[in-house]
């Protein structure tokens, strides 16, 4: 019993907390309050917006390209000889006007090979002029022939009358037939020589339009002994020195014509596409592409790449047949017009051979567009406000993409604010409160017609 007692007080404090702390929660929750109820706020979320508008744009298409002189002439010699002449500043580098005497190689050989044909040119005429002469000289005794001829037939008849009254012998009358005989015999060989002169004629016509085709050969070879800039050059390698001796097909410089440069550019095709439709000048029958397409219309920019700011305005030329196999890209050749004129090296350096220019073509397109940012769009999918400035995602038809602009070819009407935030949760019907950026919208219309960015 004893030992009892003595468990109970001892453990009498914990039993009486454990007391004490049930009619402490029993007291809480009798007089505990109900939370609070409430009423749920929406917060607006700010963003930007802009009015969607149909607006003129300028339709681009950008490629590369490397540059090289319009033309370009390597002299090689077509005729042999010493160098005689060279231009003092006949170097690499060197720039020279058109007509300016370039090399001449000795032109002693060609100008006696000229003299020798336009001798035998004089003989053959002094020929021709002689037997000119001579058939009318033959033509005059043949008709003089003619004329003792027709006497002597006459005189011939007379004898032979007389020979039958027997007024005269035998041996007269065989005299008169041996001179009728003579005569005829003289005016059949006159006719001969003159049936003979065309032939001889027809000869040394031959022989004199052989001497006057060498005659021609010789001239341009002589001519062929002066190199003479045939524009504004600027040379390239040079491999040829004063009294060296040339032989003939030897490859002597190179020069550049310096009055335009051209630009291969390798232009999408998709891009390409987009520009010709908008120049097509279609004519009944017409088989080459520069009558088909208006290619004046197109505006071309070169900038050279790596160097900020140098830039050309040039046009484009032609178009060359077929696509790049590899990239499947057209090959547009642009032309720059004397590329040397504002040229003030080394801030603006000439357009000249092997530099890598970016290249911008561009026209303004025939019916106004309707554009948005391409940030604005979604995976084909656009935010707008509503009139209760709720969300709504919508999709769209993005025809291309073009200078950081999309541009929308269904599912948009103009007046509708676009968002142009990047909002993290876009629920369907979330309240927004919606901020016009007029800024942007002037941008806008500014990279429509082909500023950049």
């Amino acid at each position: 019993m004893k030992d009892w007692f003595h468990k109970y007080v001892k453990h009498a404090p914990v039993l009486i907390g454990l007391a004490l702390g049930l009619i402490l929660i029993a007291i809480f929750i009798a007089n505990r309050q109900s939370p609070a109820i409430v009423a749920d706020q929406e917060h607006a979320s700010v963003v930007m917006v802009i009015e969607s508008r149909i607006l003129p744009l300028r339709l681009e298409a950008r490629g590369h390209g490397i540059s090289r002189p319009s033309e370009t002439w390597r002299a090689i010699a077509n005729v042999s000889g010493r160098v005689v002449e060279r231009h003092p500043n006949l170097e690499n580098g060197a720039m020279l006007t058109q007509g300016t005497l370039l090399l001449a190689l000795d032109p002693s050989r060609y100008e006696l090979a000229i003299a020798d044909a336009q001798a035998d040119i004089d003989g053959l005429k002094a020929e021709m002029n002689k037997l000119d002469t001579e058939r009318e000289n033959t033509l005059r005794l043949l008709e003089l022939e003619k004329m003792r001829l027709e006497l002597s037939e006459m005189e011939l008849s007379r004898f032979e009358q007389l020979s039958r009254t027997g007024t005269i012998t035998h041996t007269q009358l065989d005299e008169q037939r041996r001179f009728t005989l003579a005569q005829r015999q003289a005016v059949t060989a006159l006719e001969n020589v003159l049936a003979l002169l065309p032939t001889t004629i027809n000869r040394l016509k031959a022989q004199q339009e052989r001497a006057f085709i060498r005659l021609g050969q010789v001239k341009q070879d002589l001519k062929d002994t002066r190199f003479i800039a045939p524009y504004n050059i600027r040379l390239g390698p040079v491999d040829v020195e004063l009294h060296q001796f040339v032989g003939t097909g030897q490859y002597l410089f190179q020069a550049d014509n310096v009055d335009a440069a051209e630009v291969e550019a390798r232009i999408p095709f998709s891009m390409m596409r987009r520009l010709l439709g908008n120049v097509a000048n279609p004519l009944p029958g017409a088989k080459d592409i520069s009558e088909r397409m208006d290619l004046s219309a197109l505006d071309a920019e070169l900038q050279l790449v790596g160097a900020e700011g140098v830039s050309w305005t040039g046009r484009v030329v032609r178009v060359a047949s077929g696509l790049e196999p590899t990239t499947r890209t057209m090959r547009v050749v642009v032309r720059v017009d004397f590329p040397y004129r504002d040229a003030y090296p080394p801030d603006h350096p000439p357009l000249q051979r092997d530099m890598y220019t970016r290249v911008r073509l561009s026209v303004l397109s025939a019916s106004p567009q309707m554009v948005l940012p391409v940030s604005a769009v979604h995976q084909s999918e656009i935010w707008l406000v509503n009139e209760d400035n709720r969300l709504i995602r919508r999709p769209v038809v993005v025809a291309f993409e073009q200078n950081g602009l999309a541009v929308i070819e269904s599912g948009l009407a103009p007046g509708e604010r676009v968002v142009v935030d990047d909002l993290p949760l876009a629920r369907e019907g979330m309240l927004l409160a919606p901020r016009q950026d007029e800024r942007l919208q002037q941008k806008i219309a500014s990279l429509a017609l082909g500023s950049t960015l």
